[in-house]
């Protein structure tokens, strides 16, 4: 706890501040902004609940990046989800999957409808209903690497029964941000790459951006202070012209990451293309099941069709916003026919969700003390 208060003091954030003005300051001769990306939703909702925002140079844009795995898990994978609940197929879900949108339906939806969706906090919560109630179930396996390895184990380990099949839709993030990175739509100056999904993947994995895009990144962590650090880190590199890779978050995140957690990763899984809603296909930035492990597939024992079809509802910008080409604030639609408690778009729903947040806390910035 009193690690927590140092993150969040006041008196030493108004000194990161300080320094990262002065910097600024000392930059802005030579160019009008600096573009940050953010990567994990997690960062954007410290950002904007504790109005960091506020604190930055007018010329310091901090942009919101594809950090929420249920925004840009595919639509097809919900509406086949919720199809086979109507089918008397019983479907477990994380909850912040639940009220997505689909294409016709959410599994809230499917389940007002009579569909048989059950909210689970975690795949073990899914083994023992699957073992107790022996009905034909099946997992919506969504989510990056931080999740994935809860699945995997317990594949490698034979403790999945066989009466409980995965709908597999998970995603890897290096590529996305590669993919961001080499289409270049959006100029970037900086990253703050993800906290959780670095303790699984390594710190290392994050130095392409670095080495072959010439982009200052730090891996931070998720106080606000986490966050005032990594943006005056950048500053720094950024006025000494030499980008590399700093691990801000090393009090969780090593450099090689979770070895353990990424052996049964890729024991179970083997890396494929991936369509991330809103955006397109990436290359080599999703996950199957490896033999033996495909008996387990829902995708194969249902005859599904998943992961094929982008979609998104008319008007819905989540796919410009996930990858920083648009805030919020931009779609027509935010906080008018999309709302949190009628979510039109996927960024709508989880606390993840860049438009959530912001319809949370306020897009406006604004500033808010530190302290506990």
């Amino acid at each position: 706890m009193e690690l927590l208060r140092e993150y969040r003091s006041k008196e030493l954030a108004e000194r990161v501040v300080k320094v990262i003005h002065k910097l600024y300051d000392e930059i802005s001769s030579t160019r009008r902004s600096i573009k940050i990306m953010s990567f994990c939703g997690t960062h954007e909702h410290t950002i904007v609940r504790y109005g960091i925002r506020s604190l930055m140079p007018e010329g310091i844009e901090l942009i919101a990046g594809p950090g929420c795995p249920v925004c840009i898990t595919p639509a097809d994978v919900i509406e086949a989800a919720a199809k086979i609940s109507l089918e008397g197929i019983r479907v477990y879900t994380y909850g912040d999957l639940y009220r997505v949108p689909g294409i016709n339906l959410s599994l809230a939806q499917a389940r007002a409808q009579g569909g048989d969706v059950i909210v689970v906090y975690s795949f073990m919560d899914a083994i023992r209903l699957a073992k107790e109630n022996r009905r034909e179930s099946v997992f919506v396996a969504v989510g990056f690497e931080t999740t994935q390895p809860s699945v995997a184990s317990r594949l490698v380990k034979g403790e999945v029964p066989p009466n409980l099949k995965l709908l597999i839709a998970y995603r890897l993030t290096p590529p996305i941000l590669k993919y961001i990175l080499s289409q270049g739509e959006v100029p970037l100056d900086g990253i703050i790459a993800p906290g959780h999904v670095s303790t699984i993947v390594g710190s290392n994995a994050w130095a392409f951006a670095a080495n072959e895009y010439g982009k200052p990144t730090v891996v931070a962590g998720f106080e606000p202070l986490d966050i005032l650090i990594a943006v005056l880190e950048i500053l720094k590199q950024i006025r000494l012209g030499k980008p590399c890779l700093h691990n801000e978050y090393t009090r969780a995140v090593s450099p090689e990451g979770n070895r353990i957690a990424l052996r049964y990763i890729y024991e179970a899984f083997e890396i494929t293309e991936g369509l991330w809603r809103g955006i397109g296909f990436v290359p080599d930035s999703a996950l199957r099941l490896k033999e033996p492990y495909t008996m387990y597939d829902a995708e194969r024992e249902y005859g599904l069709e998943i992961g094929r079809k982008d979609y998104l509802r008319p008007g819905c910008r989540c796919g410009d916003v996930i990858v920083g080409k648009a805030k919020p604030t931009d779609c027509p639609l935010f906080m008018k026919l999309c709302t949190p408690t009628r979510p039109y778009g996927p960024c709508m729903v989880s606390s993840e969700g860049t438009c959530a947040i912001w319809a949370k806390y306020g897009g406006v910035a604004y500033l808010r003390e530190f302290t506990l």
